[in-house]
């Protein structure tokens, strides 16, 4: 197989008027795993991993590079694993959730807590990066609807109804069936979160989920981190019969950097990891082991490149496919142990945006994928 193109060079113009584009309608992201990655080096000790020091070589984030990336908005994932049974899973979560509320509060001129369209409008008008939660699988709330009314009091603002591991009400995309896409009770923690104003994520999902949860939401839904399946046939990835539907529900579905989600070569890659760790009698969907093994894996089989281009790749199709209203970005960083180049670490995204102007992409067009469309279904969801 050829080589991908390297990624383009852009020239100083091109990157400053993407600059000024992310100064007027900066990135909401919809998916950042900086808590865990803090966690896992720290225990959680933010003077430790200080996100308002440089954290290069050892995070993709922290505020410096936010702000050079023209981020604006930030989902904070408060990821736990999806292998923890459901009462740890849920103390787990609590603590993450905490994590985040010290990062903020650490950082008042820097970082504002956000929970509606209104907080990330004033946050942005103040130049600060709203922050918003984001709970990544419901096993975070135990098949419990008041713990899910809980983590809402406490600002989780989605749910991603699975992580890596089917629950007992919803099926996840890397997992076995276990509810038919969702049980009575998945639909009724659909209708919930619809109720009291959680955002329903539907990335990480099985395709079945996906639709038996837009047949219930009488609200917008996200796809927080996910690509597009036509381009790489990856069960993490929204194929197109879902994609249609987000006009009529009037979500948003927020392209991932995931370098195995956005390339069909790094895919390929992956699926002969999977099968190395699988035959060694290793779980791949634990996340961190599967970072560790991966480490060895690539000094005998080179990972393939990535690059901007193939992002962009995802974001076309996702526009001609559903709607320039209903696509965002969702890049993951930290989530991750290696990103397409150009987008390496959270500072890459003028390189996006000015590739997606090579492409054509109007001024307009642009700000409502960087901003305007998520903002839009927070406001439609979450007040």
């Amino acid at each position: 197989m050829d080589e991908p193109p390297a990624p383009p060079e852009f020239n100083p113009a091109e990157l400053a008027e993407a600059r000024a584009l992310l100064a007027e309608a900066p990135v909401f992201d919809g998916h950042n795993d900086l808590p865990w990655a803090v966690r896992k080096l720290s225990s959680g000790d933010l003077s430790a991993v200080d996100p308002g020091s440089s954290l290069a070589g050892r995070t993709h984030t922290d505020l410096d590079r936010l702000a050079a990336g023209g981020v604006g908005a930030q989902f904070w994932s408060v990821y736990v694993p999806s292998t923890l049974p459901e009462p740890e899973a849920v103390a787990t979560t609590l603590e993450q959730i905490d994590l985040v509320h010290r990062m903020v509060i650490r950082y008042p001129d820097r970082l504002a807590p956000a929970v509606s369209a209104a907080d990330c409008v004033r946050a942005h008008e103040e130049g600060r990066i709203a922050s918003l939660l984001g709970a990544e699988g419901g096993h975070s709330i135990a098949s419990s609807l008041a713990v899910l009314r809980m983590l809402h009091t406490l600002g989780v603002r989605y749910m991603t109804l699975t992580h890596n591991n089917s629950t007992a009400w919803a099926d996840s995309a890397t997992d076995a069936e276990r509810a038919g896409g969702l049980s009575a009770f998945g639909r009724e923690v659909v209708g919930e979160m619809n109720r009291i104003g959680m955002i329903v994520d539907l990335s990480h999902v099985a395709v079945s989920t996906m639709h038996a949860a837009l047949d219930v939401a009488s609200k917008p839904v996200l796809f927080s981190h996910s690509g597009a399946r036509a381009l790489v046939d990856h069960p993490r990835d929204v194929p197109d019969d879902v994609l249609k539907r987000l006009a009529g529900n009037g979500g948003v579905c927020q392209v991932t950097f995931v370098p195995a989600f956005i390339s069909a070569s790094y895919k390929a890659w992956t699926d002969r990891l999977i099968a190395a760790m699988t035959a060694q009698g290793l779980d791949w969907r634990d996340l961190d082991a599967r970072d560790d093994f991966a480490l060895e894996f690539a000094t005998h089989d080179p990972r393939p490149r990535t690059t901007v281009a193939d992002v962009a790749d995802h974001v076309d199709h996702v526009r001609d496919v559903a709607g320039v209203d209903h696509v965002g970005l969702g890049g993951d960083y930290d989530g991750v142990d290696l990103l397409p180049e150009g987008l390496d670490d959270v500072s890459g995204y003028p390189n996006l945006i000015a590739e997606l102007s090579r492409r054509g992409w109007t001024r307009d067009d642009l700000t409502k994928l960087t901003w305007h469309n998520v903002l839009r279904v927070v406001g439609d969801v979450c007040g």
